[in-house]
């Protein structure tokens, strides 16, 4: 896998992640809703730490301006 995330990309992803954790955990945000959400957070945080998104991939986006 070709990295294909810049920097602001990967950390946007993990605010995202971070907030959602934070407002699940927090009892902002429950049920069905809750849960989808954490696991979207989730799979930002994944791709962030490998800097690979597949969806960008089909897309043909590539952020990260090294490759």
């Amino acid at each position: 896998m070709k990295k294909n995330m810049g920097n602001v990309d990967r950390l946007l992803r993990i605010l995202i992640a971070a907030v959602i954790a934070a407002l699940y955990f927090t009892n902002i945000i429950s049920g069905a809703l809750g849960i989808t959400l954490l696991v979207l957070g989730g799979i930002f945080l994944l791709t962030s730490v490998i800097s690979f998104c597949p969806i960008y991939t089909i897309l043909g986006i590539k952020t990260c301006p090294n490759n």
